[in-house]
């Protein structure tokens, strides 16, 4: 059987029997995969370091025919959120993966969403603020996915949104202006919040730390945007999101 090898994503991995884990990773050119890491979780593994969640490797891995599991040969850690100047960056690292393991499908490759995630751990390792970069990466991974709302003009009368503020309708999943916003199952989105996503729109995340921090306040607003679009989007609120949410409280 032939080794494949690939640049790729970690992005979770699950205990199987006493020595052995399976592993979740998006690879840039075959898209996720499954495998067996066998021995993975002795003391002296050769996997060892390799297989954290959102680690960026170079892996090895045989797969055969009619078997939906691969078997990795070798995982060598490229780069590691570990790196992350910001200590408290890492509580978001199983935010991260698990939302592009939600997005990524299997076998079907996805070089756009590996960049996103391969340009977020750069931006980790780099010092970027973890609120803009949180923002800057749902925007990206749902625009990707061709789900993000438009969000330049009001959805029913057309008023820049830049300059004048709005709202999310949660039910439509469309931007609109204040007056256009009903009192009842929207969420408000300032002016601020969507100059950021205008300034997100042209820039990688590691530039999002350039310049002026955006409003907190406006990372809110868009938090709570980006979370009801994902749920939405996923029929599901993602279990790191909960988790999250509780380390906040």
């Amino acid at each position: 059987m032939p080794l494949y090898t690939a640049d790729a994503l970690v992005l979770r991995t699950y205990k199987l029997r006493d020595a052995d884990r399976i592993v979740v990773f998006l690879t840039a050119d075959r898209g996720k995969k499954r495998g067996v890491a066998y021995g993975a979780r002795k003391s002296r593994s050769r996997f060892s370091g390799a297989l954290e969640p959102l680690t960026r490797v170079s892996v090895g891995y045989v797969e055969r025919e009619a078997r939906d599991l691969v078997s990795l040969n070798f995982a060598d850690a490229v780069q590691s959120p570990m790196s992350a100047l910001d200590p408290g960056a890492l509580g978001h690292v199983g935010y991260f993966a698990d939302l592009i393991d939600a997005w990524a499908a299997e076998n079907d490759a996805n070089e756009k969403l590996f960049r996103l995630g391969a340009a977020l751990l750069a931006a980790l390792a780099a010092g970027t603020p973890i609120d803009p970069l949180a923002r800057y990466f749902e925007y990206w991974l749902l625009r990707l996915e061709g789900v993000y709302p438009v969000w330049v003009r009001c959805a029913r009368c057309g008023t820049a949104l830049e300059s004048a503020g709005g709202a999310l309708l949660r039910e439509a999943m469309a931007f609109t202006c204040g007056a256009c916003a009903p009192r009842a199952g929207s969420e408000r989105v300032s002016a601020e919040a969507f100059r950021f996503l205008r300034a997100a729109s042209g820039v990688a995340p590691d530039r999002m730390a350039v310049g002026e921090a955006p409003p907190p306040q406006a990372m809110r607003e868009l938090e709570r945007a980006h979370r009801a679009m994902i749920a939405t989007f996923l029929d599901r609120e993602p279990r790191s999101s909960r988790v999250l949410r509780e380390m906040g409280a």
